[in-house]
């Protein structure tokens, strides 16, 4: 019995996903060689790192002397090429992350700068407040957003406008007081954008120390995580951060965030972390700590699995018909594949087919609802093991135009076949 017979795949479906498959597979042998080199970059840190089972004890109270949280952190900053690292499951998301870099680096007077656009809605919302809805009403108007603290925030809409422009208007907000520039390596929910690359991100920040020595260079590295061989600190960046539900945590961390670089700067975000005068030295690890160190030993794995089913869906839907982003044989900075669609009942269809090929919750319907940091409603397909995780298999999408799906993750790549079966067969009953 062949794999199609037991999941009642259409014939046609079968075709595209083999057909896909073949065009697809010099991507999927480079793809293989980057996690089979990211794999073993995981295991050398391990290995010098000394880690034992003693690593994965439970730790109550504060936290203090917490012996494998702290090589947790060690590790991290061996494996990102940081000095020093934040590693916890007390992050709520990325957002939350992020924002902690931010409070820990900015002062009142200070500037932030985006060079990748306006940030992501969830990030957008605790920089300058809340943004107005679709119907042009406000939520949420006691916001501690950055800009009630006296930072200001301006942001370059590409990074293509600001290599053009750095010698005219842009120049100027390269100097004082701008002190922290940000760059978001995936296109969050703007399909215009893409993914960044390393060597995409290696030119901006050279381009930003040429003109602010002093600059503080921020990587949201959400999604970008053993992508490549390479990390944005070594491409220059001097902070990065991300969730540990994505890439690092492999499909395993239960919650948690992680920031990695140097030293001084995480110091200063310690203190945002926890408070002034008590930094990262406290913070109890209660338990599963072992999934965090077995999830960052599986995640080049896991990244490579998704990164192969998103260059097959790709290649799959846009023989189908849409347009896709990025292409099947476009460089990747992330995991993410977006989708164009027609409609928004071509939305909820799509959103229904990845929800009934997940492990978890495959009966529920999504419909899209109120989400927090969000001024649209949002769809969530998302049958996961771990809530929200989108290193498994999974789609979101904002309700409002043009409707665009965003498909991520994937704890196998079998899994992700398996989806995009799911979603051929509701293009074809659609036809």
């Amino acid at each position: 019995m062949e794999w199609w017979e037991i999941s009642s795949t259409k014939e046609k479906t079968r075709l595209l996903i083999a057909e896909a498959e073949k065009k697809a597979a010099l991507q999927h042998k480079e793809i293989t060689a980057t996690a089979l080199f990211n794999q073993a970059k995981v295991l050398e840190c391990f290995k010098t790192e000394k880690i034992t089972e003693d690593c994965f004890h439970s730790n109550e109270g504060y936290g203090y002397h917490d012996d494998g949280r702290e090589r947790l952190e060690k590790l991290f900053s061996r494996v990102f090429k940081g000095e020093d690292s934040i590693v916890r499951p007390h992050f709520v998301s990325g957002t939350h992350t992020i924002y902690t870099c931010l409070r820990g680096l900015l002062r009142p007077g200070d500037r932030l700068l985006s060079l990748s656009g306006m940030p992501y809605d969830t990030l957008c919302r605790a920089i300058i407040g809340p943004q107005k809805n679709r119907e042009g009403k406000g939520r949420n108007k006691n916001f501690s957003s950055l800009g009630e603290w006296d930072i200001t925030f301006a942001h370059v809409e590409t990074t293509r406008a600001l290599e053009e422009n750095i010698d005219g208007e842009l120049a100027v907000l390269l100097k004082k007081p701008t002190k922290v520039f940000f760059i978001q390596r995936s296109r969050g929910y703007n399909p215009s954008r893409q993914a960044l690359t390393i060597a995409e991100l290696a030119r901006l920040t050279e381009l930003v120390r040429s003109h602010n020595k002093d600059a503080i260079i921020l990587v949201d590295n959400c999604y970008g995580e053993f992508v490549e061989k390479e990390e944005p600190l070594e491409a220059g960046a001097d902070i990065i951060a991300g969730s540990l539900i994505k890439n690092p945590g492999g499909g395993l961390a239960p919650a948690g965030g992680y920031i990695t670089g140097k030293e001084e700067y995480i110091s200063l975000i310690g203190e945002a972390f926890s408070a002034p005068g008590l930094g990262k030295g406290l913070g109890a690890f209660i338990q599963n700590k072992r999934l965090y160190y077995q999830g960052l030993f599986m995640a080049p794995q896991l990244v490579g699995e998704a990164l192969k089913g998103a260059v097959t869906i790709a290649a799959a839907l846009e023989a189908a018909g849409y347009e896709v982003s990025p292409r099947y044989n476009e460089k990747r900075g992330d995991l993410v594949q977006s989708v164009r669609l027609h409609n928004q009942q071509e939305l909820e269809l799509f959103c229904r087919a990845v929800q009934q090929a997940s492990p978890i919750n495959a009966h529920f319907q999504p419909v899209a609802g109120a989400t927090p940091g969000y001024g649209d409603p949002l769809y969530m397909a998302a049958g996961t093991f771990v809530q929200g995780s989108s290193s498994e298999f999974s789609a979101d999408a904002p309700l409002r135009e043009p409707y665009t799906l965003y498909l991520q993750g994937g704890l196998s790549y079998n899994h992700v076949i398996l989806g995009l079966a799911s979603l051929l067969d509701t293009i074809m009953d659609q036809d």
